[in-house]
């Protein structure tokens, strides 16, 4: 008898387990695709989804949820807005002075949709772009004049933990904080957003994002006329409501939120008016979760110059550019021989239209940088493994604890990490893996040296299902910074750490 009630007791808990294991896989998606039967967005159907099988750079997080495919919209086309380039407070010496608010605001997606509540910084949408002069000091006042608490991330920024905006800086609502950054690391496109412990995700959705241009007088010989031969490009998915409103808490996935609609700078179906020659687009990825195939619709070179923290080592003629979220990249496209429009597209979808007509002549000089050479077996000092799904993500195991320290450094020190992501039951999904307060370079992936895209600073680098990808970090700023997966609702979820800098 004992021996039968041992047996019964395994049983349950074996039958329990599964049990878990399946309510944990598909939460998240069971509201989702109870919507399934509506037709969202004026003839749009933005509620179509399926279930993700889509790798790095085929549309979303793959493996897990339902995965929206994108789709071209039938709205009306708009101009591209360029954010505006903020105008300092005011510049003392080697000081220079801003100020950020965030706010809450309203915005109108399509024609005859209804108003969505959005935030944005010092608007309804988005934000500007802050020009950081490389060997200055730029002092930020940001003001939270949301409901609920922020934090101002800087995305990419080289500088202490106690100015990051991580989840430890948070500014309640109605209060406001001063940062005060010395910028020293090269000329590159980062940005900023917010990073609060579980309102991160839905406050980038709502419209928290923004642009920092690292600049340096001394670099020339690129398109630097900002909104007419250097424009940016946030890239977001959204999906939307029948009525045309966004609305987060119905959409939201735990394996990443994504959308059938491509938003350029906050607006669909952009057109941008090109002016000169070569256009340089800095490139962001601006989204909860999706990565990006960026395309030319006439089979033309992109030519990237640039990743996360600055120049590649050289030019790199591509096809297809793939962004994860919180990847940037800086491109050249060449109109001297257009004669024709040309379209942006994002996983085959158009969603910036370049118009063309007479051009001014341009000369550009593309600086290059030093090429590294690296041992691709050099051995690591540190092994990160990614896992999970949902709400059953984890680091090494773990998830996240804001009391816990996970890695701790000494400034100065230089050393190489491994991330792994290791497969689960459904075969896994691309991670971005972001550190914070550090650029690093990538060694290696699987033991061969990284793609000529990738020889540059990064500060977010994709690791595919059971790939292993090495870098090389070294650590220059002290304090408490975050490391984790930038699928915004994985690192709600707890996939992030804590890397402790001491003296």
């Amino acid at each position: 008898m004992k021996s039968k009630g041992m047996w019964f007791l395994l049983t349950g808990i074996l039958i329990g387990g599964i049990l878990v294991l399946l309510a944990v896989l598909f939460n998240g998606t069971w509201n989702h695709n109870n919507n399934m039967n509506q037709d969202h967005m004026m003839g749009n159907d933005s509620s179509t989804g399926q279930m993700g099988d889509h790798m790095m750079g085929n549309g979303g997080p793959t493996g897990h949820g339902a995965t929206q495919n994108l789709q071209a919209s039938d709205e009306p086309t708009q101009p591209l807005p360029i954010p505006t380039a903020l105008q300092p407070d005011r510049v003392t010496g080697d000081t220079v002075y801003y100020t950020v608010e965030a706010t809450k605001g309203t915005s109108r997606f399509f024609k005859d949709g209804k108003k969505s509540e959005t935030f944005g910084y010092n608007g309804n949408l988005l934000g500007p772009m802050l020009e950081l002069p490389k060997g200055k000091t730029v002092v930020i006042d940001t003001i939270n004049r949301l409901d609920e608490p922020t934090t101002f991330h800087w995305h990419g920024l080289v500088i202490p933990a106690d100015m990051d905006g991580g989840p430890h800086q948070a500014v309640a609502a109605g209060k406001h904080a001063q940062v005060r950054l010395d910028i020293d690391q090269e000329p590159s496109t980062l940005w900023f957003h917010p990073h609060p412990m579980g309102l991160t995700a839905e406050q980038v959705y709502k419209g928290l994002a923004g642009l920092l241009y690292v600049t340096d007088d001394a670099q020339s010989g690129l398109p630097n006329d900002y909104g007419v031969d250097d424009i940016p490009l946030i890239v977001q998915d959204r999906l939307f409501t029948d009525n045309g409103e966004l609305d987060y808490d119905a959409h939201m996935n735990v394996d990443g939120t994504t959308g059938d609609t491509i938003l350029a700078n906050g607006v669909i179906n952009t057109t941008f008016d090109v002016q000169t020659e070569t256009l340089r687009v800095r490139l962001v990825n601006g989204s909860n979760a999706r990565n990006f195939d960026f395309t030319l619709s006439n089979g033309e070179n992109l030519i990237q110059i640039a990743g996360d923290g600055g120049l590649l080592e050289k030019p790199v003629p591509l096809k297809t550019i793939s962004l994860t979220p919180g990847e940037r990249a800086e491109v050249l496209i060449d109109f001297s021989q257009v004669e024709d429009d040309v379209s942006l597209e994002a996983d085959g979808v158009t969603f910036t239209t370049f118009r063309v007509g007479e051009l001014d002549k341009t000369s550009i000089d593309i600086p290059t940088t030093k090429t590294r050479e690296r041992s691709t077996d050099e051995k690591a000092d540190r092994r990160l493994t990614l896992f999970g799904m949902g709400n059953m993500v984890s680091i090494n195991g773990k998830t996240f604890d804001p009391e816990r320290i996970d890695i701790e450094a000494k400034r100065g020190d230089t050393e190489v990490w491994e991330i792994e992501n290791k497969p689960d039951m459904m075969g896994g999904m691309t991670h971005p893996f972001h550190i914070h307060g550090v650029q690093f370079r990538v060694i290696s992936r699987d033991g061969s040296p990284p793609a000529d895209q990738e020889k540059g600073w990064k500060d977010t680098v994709a690791v595919a299902p059971d790939e292993q990808v090495k870098i090389e970090l070294t650590f220059t700023k002290t304090g408490t910074f975050m490391y984790h997966c930038h699928i915004l609702e994985h690192e709600e979820n707890g996939m992030m750490g804590q890397l402790k800098v001491t003296e």
